[in-house]
Order: C-alpha cells, then structure tokens, then sequence
C-alpha cells in the first residue's frame, strides 16, 4: 500500500479557489490511479474526479465538472485537485486514494489506500 496526506485544506469563501494536494510515498506512485473522494456529515462518502496513472484521463462527478480540475505531478508524488467557483454544497472532508489495480474507478471499494481526509469548509 502507499501512505497518502492530504493538505490545502481551509475556509473559502463561495465562489472562491482552493487547491487540495495528497503526497503519496514510494517509487511507483505513476502505476496507481488516483482518486478524490469527499464526505459530508451524515452523507456517504462520494465520488468527486479521478485520473489515470500518466495523467492521461480525467473523471469528473457531474456536480464539479467544470469547475473542478484533477492532475498529477508524478515526479513529487503528488495529485492536486483545483478547485475553482466553489459552492457551500462542496463544503466536506476531502479524501485522496490510490488505486493499486488496473483502470479507474468511481466507488470508493475500488481504492487501496487512503489519507487522512482535509477539511474544506465553503461559507455563504
């Protein structure tokens, strides 16, 4: 498995931009997909953008299209995700995971491992 923590993080205003990053270790960090996932207290944790491991395709949840952006930089071991015209609805714990198995997945059982999760809070 590999150790993924997530940062970025805050209180923004609606409307306003964030980056969250997740650093993961060790040396194959560009044969994992990655995943972002996000939960809202009392809501199931949910499905929010994916990305290959060359960074070559992108998936995005239908509520963040558009406004949301996933990439990696597999020389630092990092995937961000750009947040952008941010909603008090995106308002969450943020969690990054990686995907150990071939493809991408949208469910959260398709995920080896998983950080800590990073607090975004979206103020009205």
């Amino acid at each position: 498995q590999v150790q993924l923590v997530e940062s970025g993080g805050g209180l923004v205003q609606a409307g306003g931009s964030l980056r969250l990053s997740c650093a993961a270790s060790g040396h194959t960090f560009s044969s994992y997909a990655m995943g972002w996932f996000r939960q809202a207290p009392g809501k199931e944790r949910e499905f929010v953008a994916a990305i290959s491991g060359s960074g070559g395709n992108t998936y995005y949840a239908d509520s963040v299209k558009g406004r949301f952006t996933i990439s990696r930089d597999n020389a630092k071991n990092t995937v961000y995700l750009q947040m952008n015209s941010l909603k008090p609805e995106d308002t969450a714990v943020y969690f990054c995971a990686a995907r150990s198995t071939r493809g991408v997945s949208m469910r959260p059982s398709g995920y080896d491992s998983w950080g800590q999760g990073t607090q975004l809070t979206v103020s009205s």
